[in-house]
């Protein structure tokens, strides 16, 4: 495909030098397009340090989201933008960018006032590589964690090959961001200006008919109130604990509940919900009930059957949950656990845990789920919803 435009004024020289006579600093890039681009960098790169651990998921899928929210936007601008922020102004094939590639290493490229053939392919495979990872990324989410808008997905295997896929694609990207930045430090070199900090000032050298015409500030303010303002909200949430708060901003299923259930084993140690074990376990406390861990206790026929068929019918076998498919997956066949921190999944979650943590006087034991998952008495366990006390705070 050859460029739509070649000669639209976006080449001012050759041989990698700037022409001098007739040409001075005009704004190219307009402040929308400069917002959208350092915005992407910081919330790629939020987004790419909070995807593991697991209790900081809430911040990795608000950065994802704010990542899509700015792609989106940069199509529109590519359509309706200024000048050089449109598509049709950077529009080359790989033909012409290898040519200029070539040119570039002959120190003998064109130098171009808005992107050169080199770096607009590099932009449309950003674009198309932060779009796939978003979409990637939302699947995982309704899969795994049953929200947002793909949580009617209830295809755990799904959700895992889409989670690996999500990871490999992010890593391409960064590889791809160190490409551009690379080009970006060379382009400077062989034209001898630089092109970073023509993007935070929006000016470059050139013609007077070369600039354009308006910055469109109030389209930038939007961006950047829909970003803080999302951003308030979310640190918001994060900070102030709310009974009930936690289900906000990525609600998942609301999970079978039983009151009988919840008042005779929940009262004396917390509602462990039934998805957390398998049914054999729950059948095998039931069937002891002299040896409750060193405890006794005694229900009538009537709500002892109850109990029964609520735990049976919601077990992990169900795999209502991420965390009771993950749990339900790591206990062998021939293995009847107890205790929940027995399995082999709870073991592997929680091993990077430090003994300051499990030693905090509001953690108390590995039992109290509700010390760190704010979402403990739904049974919903989900990863948004981890957090970890601070020494010294109180329960």
């Amino acid at each position: 495909m050859e460029p739509i435009d070649d000669s639209a004024g976006s080449r001012t020289a050759g041989n990698g030098h700037v022409a001098q006579e007739g040409v001075h600093p005009v704004l190219v890039w307009d402040l929308p397009t400069r917002v959208f681009h350092w915005t992407l960098v910081v919330s790629f790169f939020s987004a790419l340090a909070t995807g593991d651990p697991d209790r900081f998921r809430d911040l990795h899928v608000y950065f994802g989201y704010v990542v899509l929210g700015l792609i989106c936007f940069r199509v529109f601008w590519g359509l309706a933008g200024s000048r050089y922020a449109r598509f049709k102004d950077f529009l080359y094939g790989p033909r012409v960018a290898m040519a200029y590639l070539a040119d570039v290493m002959a120190a003998r490229a064109d130098r171009h006032v808005g992107h050169n053939p080199a770096g607009s392919v590099g932009i449309y495979l950003l674009l198309a590589l932060g779009l796939v990872i978003c979409v990637t990324g939302i699947v995982v989410l309704g899969a795994e964690e049953a929200q947002g808008i793909f949580k009617s997905l209830a295809d755990r295997p799904l959700g895992e090959f889409t989670k690996g896929l999500h990871e490999r694609l992010a890593w391409l990207m960064l590889a791809l961001v160190l490409v551009h930045i690379g080009g970006v430090v060379v382009e400077s070199l062989v034209h001898r200006e630089n092109l970073a900090k023509a993007m935070f000032s929006g000016h470059k050298i050139a013609g007077a008919d070369e600039g354009i015409g308006s910055n469109h500030p109030w389209v930038a303010i939007v961006i950047l109130t829909c970003v803080a303002g999302s951003a308030l909200w979310l640190i918001h949430w994060r900070l102030i604990n709310i009974p009930g708060l936690e289900r906000l901003p990525y609600v998942g299923r609301q999970l079978p509940d039983n009151n009988t259930w919840r008042d005779s084993c929940g009262g004396c140690h917390g509602p462990f919900h039934p998805s957390l074990l398998p049914a054999r376990s729950w059948t095998a406390h039931l069937d002891r009930p002299d040896n409750h861990f060193g405890l006794q206790w005694q229900f009538d026929p009537k709500t002892l059957a109850e109990i029964r068929a609520f735990l049976q019918q919601n077990s992990a076998e169900i795999e209502m949950t991420e965390a009771s498919y993950r749990i339900n997956k790591s206990i062998p066949a021939d293995v009847t656990p107890l205790r929940i921190t027995e399995t082999a999944f709870w073991i592997e979650k929680h091993g990077r845990i430090d003994n300051a943590t499990w030693s905090n006087s509001t953690v108390g034991s590995k039992s109290n789920c509700r010390a760190c998952h704010r979402d403990a008495d739904f049974g919903t366990y989900d990863d948004a919803a981890i957090r970890l006390p601070p020494l010294g705070e109180k329960p």
